[in-house]
């Protein structure tokens, strides 16, 4: 297995603490799901502390390099704005390859089915996978299906497993960040998690938000021809990008600074956070990506970026530093610097 532990990486609950008990509960990209793969999941599996885990595993196959990843999606509602779980279902696979910086080339998908779903929906759940599967060059390459008791999976949870190759020369990894490096996001955060709670609840803001989930392989192939140095990539889903820059941070031992005014967020979600009392820095994407990259590299990687329709509204937000190490501060608006940490649990449940 490769860096940095990433509990997006791993579709499981919440352990809940109660005196000499564990009760898994929901939730999923925040602190206690971080304790639940170090603490359960990792020594049951015979991993070492020092295997740190990344949204891809890697593995040699003689010269080549492999990319490995597996996700489940039990997204709810079935279709949202923007998007639906097949189409999140392909995406986020590919996403996690693509993270590794490795080209996806098969995937594989396991449904689970509620029994009386309508095979209206199956077909439509389906269509919208060998869509995103042909946008994103990858192949769905093998299957399996299974059908549980009526109100048991909510319409259908899906699981889908990719492979990928990692091109020569590239190695990216959350323990590769690096004091002086700049820190970019790849467009807008927020969206994909209020887009499926507006859903959800039948809640108006106005203006629909639209999820933003796409495939970002493509995106980091043109990042890569600017720089094959890229030092970290993460996209930024459970947890958002507050959760992702915090573990990239811990991972590494650097701390980060960035400036809350510089994040981009649309005035829809933040209206939307505001009514709903959350941060948006800590609400789900499904097509952003963040990257670490070389301070000598960033102009040129930026302008790769902006060039490329899924990169164009990409914005350098901040800095890596040595100072206090492992720890990620935020300026504020009014000048002042707050410590920006993990979220106890994720505030918004079954997003992906």
């Amino acid at each position: 297995m490769s860096e940095a532990p990433d509990p997006g990486s791993w579709a499981c609950p919440l352990p809940i603490r109660d005196h000499d008990r564990v009760v898994i509960g929901h939730g999923g990209g925040g602190r206690l799901s971080g304790e639940l793969v170090a603490d359960l999941f990792l020594p049951a599996f015979g991993v070492t502390p020092s295997e740190v885990l990344h949204d891809a595993a890697t593995i040699d196959l003689g010269e080549q390099r492999v990319a490995f990843s597996t996700d489940s999606y039990v997204v709810r509602p079935l279709f949202f704005p923007g998007g639906s779980i097949g189409e999140l279902a392909v995406n986020g696979t590919v996403n996690d390859l693509s993270m590794a910086g490795a080209v996806p080339i098969a995937m594989s998908s396991g449904f689970i089915l509620e029994e009386g779903l309508s095979l209206e929906v199956l077909a439509r759940v389906a269509t919208d996978m060998g869509k995103a599967a042909q946008r994103a060059g990858v192949r769905l390459a093998t299957g399996d299906t299974k059908v549980v008791d009526s109100g048991l999976a909510d319409g259908m949870y899906i699981n889908t497993t990719g492979i990928g190759l990692i091109p020569e020369g590239v190695h990216i990894a959350p323990t590769r960040a690096t004091p002086g490096d700049r820190v970019i996001v790849s467009g807008p955060i927020g969206q994909h998690g209020i887009a499926v709670m507006s859903q959800r609840e039948g809640l108006q803001f106005g203006t629909e938000v639209r999820s933003d989930t796409a495939p970002l392989a493509d995106l980091v192939a043109v990042m890569l021809e600017a720089c094959r140095d890229l030092h970290v990539l993460r996209d930024p889903t459970r947890g958002g990008l507050a959760t992702s820059l915090c573990e990239i941070a811990e991972a590494a031992g650097v701390g980060i600074d960035f400036e809350e005014t510089a994040v981009p967020v649309p005035p829809e979600v933040a209206a939307a956070c505001s009514l709903l009392g959350l941060d948006p820095l800590h609400v789900a994407n499904e097509g952003r990506l963040i990257a670490i990259v070389p301070e000598s590299s960033t102009d040129d990687v930026l302008a790769a970026m902006t060039a490329h329709p899924d990169g164009r509204e990409a914005v350098v937000i901040g800095a890596l530093t040595e100072n206090h190490p492992g720890v990620v501060t935020a300026r504020t608006a009014f000048g002042a610097r707050r410590i920006v940490d993990l979220p106890l649990g994720e505030q918004l449940p079954r997003i992906c």
